[in-house]
């Protein structure tokens, strides 16, 4: 059974680490979901942003996330891939040494990374996207450019894959996200075509 770390925190954007968590079970992995700090039973306090016609999205309290693997206890050599969620966490999440660390084992050994919407902070705090294609948040755009990837404009329900990496904007890009996930990870599915 193939086993992938999800990194989060608090205010971790709802359904980037919901719908991951969720749906790569369902496809048959192991998934732990850790954040610096905390253990195994603890919680995280999630968001929810939304796109409502301001100039940025909303944010509203999302949900509590119960992790279930011990951050300063993670085997990296135990997982074939990582999953970056989005939302505000990524920002404090690049702060962190160990984290970026993380990032840069499973870029250098070209193992599948997913990232979403801010999770490119992570990448990019990193210093791990130089002459890489990638998409995410447009605000995120130019710490892309700062650190040499090369900035994607997609639509918010497209992932860009590149290398071993797959990204996408926002939310509503779950679907093709995951489903570059899973090629990259070489897990078969059968998707319809729609």
């Amino acid at each position: 059974m193939k086993k992938v770390l999800i990194l989060a925190g608090d205010y971790t954007e709802d359904y980037e680490v919901m719908v991951p968590y969720q749906a790569l079970m369902v496809a048959g992995l192991w998934v732990d979901v850790a954040c610096p700090g905390k253990s195994a039973g603890d919680t995280i306090k999630t968001a929810i942003h939304d796109f409502e016609g301001d100039q940025t999205y909303s944010e509203k309290p999302g949900h509590l996330f119960m992790l279930n693997a011990d951050f300063s206890y993670l085997k990296l050599e135990q997982y074939d891939g990582l999953f970056l969620t989005g939302g505000r966490a990524p920002e404090y999440l690049r702060l962190n040494a160990r984290v970026l660390d993380i990032v840069r084992y499973f870029m250098e050994l070209k193992k599948p990374v997913a990232a979403i919407c801010h999770g490119v902070q992570i990448l990019t705090a990193a210093d791990a996207v130089r002459g890489i294609r990638l998409t995410s948040y447009s605000a995120v755009k130019p710490e892309v450019l700062a650190v040499g990837g090369e900035y994607v404009e997609v639509l918010p329900h497209e992932a860009v894959i590149s290398k071993n990496l797959v990204t996408s904007p926002a939310w509503p890009g779950n679907v093709e996200l995951l489903k570059g996930f899973l090629k990259l990870l070489n897990v078969r599915m059968d998707f319809p075509d729609q």
